[in-house]
């Protein structure tokens, strides 16, 4: 599996959850953090967690290695570390707050499937 595909099952994933406003932003060349974030967001603490939980679980069965996940007790940005695909996972009030799209703007769009 590509990183693109890793980016996109878990935007599938996100989706399934109905997470808002799914992007994958290719980020390749603007850093050495990653090559893709996919970002998305819930209305509450418990959409966010939902929607980290089925992203954990499509990964595994894929077998993709999850190397970390921070902030999920608190649920209102998460973190899951997919190596080359990091996975952003707001609640509502910190993704407007922080507006990661628009901090890495040059960064080009990957579509979800």
């Amino acid at each position: 599996m590509n990183l693109v595909e890793i980016a996109q099952l878990a935007a599938a994933a996100a989706e399934e959850k109905k997470a808002q406003r799914v992007n994958i932003l290719d980020i390749r060349g603007l850093s050495v953090i990653a090559d893709y974030f996919v970002v998305c967001h819930g209305k509450s603490q418990t959409q966010v967690q939902a929607i980290v939980e089925a992203i954990k679980e499509k990964i595994d069965e894929a077998k993709v290695p999850l190397k970390g996940i921070e902030g999920l007790r608190d649920a209102r940005w998460v973190l899951m570390d997919l190596g080359d695909v990091v996975v952003h996972v707001f609640h509502k009030d910190e993704r407007d707050f922080y507006d990661l799209e628009r901090l890495w703007g040059d960064a080009g769009q990957v579509g979800v499937q």
